[in-house]
């Protein structure tokens, strides 16, 4: 029987300073919680009902299990339609420095103040699909373990490496080329992202700070064919990383 402590915990994860002070975050979902079991991050432990339960993989033994009712499961989910599963997951230890020669040979997106848990999520989604391993976020973009960012990723959160830094002076330190999404500059398909490079994607109200276009090399803009005045950051991002794709794997 699930406990007021127990609940009281699940439910205090959905604010980054609890998540921050138990080092845990919650992920929902039969998929998400496999993908999380089978991953580099360690499940302290699941919560289902007897029927989602059935349908999980088979749990190592070091993974804590406890059955619950239906009715105690939607006092610990935060969806509007709960899939029966919830684990508990450990916050990882802080990543390593990252510099040039961890990003060589490849691409890897920058983001810049996204705020939307959604977009947030959908990008690490589309980055896993177009086989991106590596974004960047700045400090004020949202948390990447928000169980609503954890929830758009689809399980790919568990295979792509989210680091948080000041991006400015990063970007300083770094030779590989530079490109911005902006809406105005050269098209995305007449601009040849050779073999590596920092793509940044801008915040969802005021695109990419002015700060850090000085430090851009390459200004690239979705031509406009209708009459939007802008593209949601994360279907921006999904035909940047298509562009990428395409260009790679052209004959």
């Amino acid at each position: 029987m699930l406990s007021k402590a127990q609940i009281s915990l699940i439910k205090s994860l959905q604010h980054k300073k609890f998540r921050t002070q138990h080092r845990l975050f919650v992920v929902e979902g039969i998929k998400s919680v496999a993908e999380f079991i089978h991953s580099a991050y360690k499940v302290q432990q699941i919560f289902s009902t007897a029927e989602a339960h059935t349908k999980l993989d088979k749990i190592p033994q070091n993974i804590k299990c406890e059955i619950v009712s239906d009715t105690a499961f939607s006092k610990l989910s935060s969806l509007k339609n709960p899939q029966g599963t919830l684990a508990l997951v450990e916050l990882p230890a802080p990543t390593g420095h990252l510099d040039s020669a961890n990003l060589k040979g490849r691409h890897s997106i920058v983001l810049d103040d996204v705020q939307d848990p959604g977009n947030l999520g959908t990008i690490i989604r589309t980055a896993e699909w177009f086989g991106i391993d590596t974004i960047i976020c700045s400090t004020n973009t949202v948390d990447v373990f928000n169980p609503k960012v954890v929830q758009a990723t689809m399980g790919s959160l568990a295979r792509v490496s989210v680091h948080y830094m000041d991006i400015e002076a990063f970007i300083q330190t770094i030779d590989i080329p530079v490109f911005a999404a902006l809406l105005d500059g050269q098209s995305i398909y007449a601009t040849d992202f050779g073999k590596e490079g920092l793509i940044i994607m801008g915040n969802e109200g005021n695109g990419i700070r002015k700060s850090l276009l000085k430090k851009v090399d390459h200004k690239v803009t979705i031509p406009r064919i209708g009459q939007a005045e802008s593209l949601n950051v994360a279907v921006a991002t999904t035909l940047f990383c298509s562009e990428l794709a395409r260009q790679k794997f052209l004959v």
